[in-house]
């Protein structure tokens, strides 16, 4: 039977094996609140870098306002996301909403704010409340704002999977980086992100 240090050790060689041995950065993630958002929103089952990066460096660019939370609130108020975004998507744009009025109410208004907000179970389960919002949006949007996670998508699941992890739940599998990160003495942020790349094929 193969047991969870085994799995993680599979896990390892692999990523050793076809990513080198590093360091595999954190990606920066966004200052920009509105991008945050709209990146946590957005991002599920879309072409990353062809489609949606380019429309969050264009919303930074025409609404620099919603730098925070608080200011991206106020355009939403007056405008529509789905065409400063040109993604007509009624349920991302809502859940982007959800999620702006979830944290304006909680005070949360810049990088740091939604950083440290994430430290607490409580904010964490509020957010899952949002409709649109699963354990990997979360996870994904902690790393958006500097704070090194696995965000387990499909690319991740599809390396394990080769790698001949078994299908694990969420949570599971998301421990098994986490425990691969930590042998092979990575961040879990960049390890991730590095997987992410190889996988994607992003540039």
């Amino acid at each position: 039977m193969m047991t969870a240090d085994s799995v993680a050790q599979r896990l390892a060689g692999r990523i050793q094996r076809l990513l080198g041995d590093g360091p595999f950065p954190q990606p920066g993630g966004w200052t920009h609140m509105g991008a945050v958002i709209c990146d946590g929103s957005f991002h599920a089952r879309c072409k990353y870098e062809a489609t949606l990066r380019p429309r969050l460096l264009r919303l930074q660019a025409h609404w620099p306002d919603a730098v925070t939370v608080r200011g991206f609130q106020r355009r939403l108020a007056s405008e529509d996301l789905a065409v400063a975004m040109d993604f007509n998507d009624s349920r991302k744009v809502a859940t982007a909403h959800a999620i702006t009025d979830l944290l304006a109410a909680d005070g949360v208004d810049t990088r740091d704010d939604l950083h440290a907000w994430l430290d607490h179970e409580a904010n964490r389960a509020a957010l899952r409340g949002v409709k649109g919002v699963g354990p990997k949006s979360i996870d994904y949007i902690g790393n958006l704002v500097g704070r090194s996670q696995v965000a387990v998508d499909v690319h991740l699941r599809t390396f394990a999977a080769d790698a001949g992890v078994p299908g694990l739940g969420y949570e599971q599998l998301r421990a098994v980086y986490e425990e691969a990160a930590a042998l092979l003495g990575h961040e879990r942020g960049g390890l991730e992100h590095a997987v992410w790349r190889y996988v994607s094929g992003a540039a």
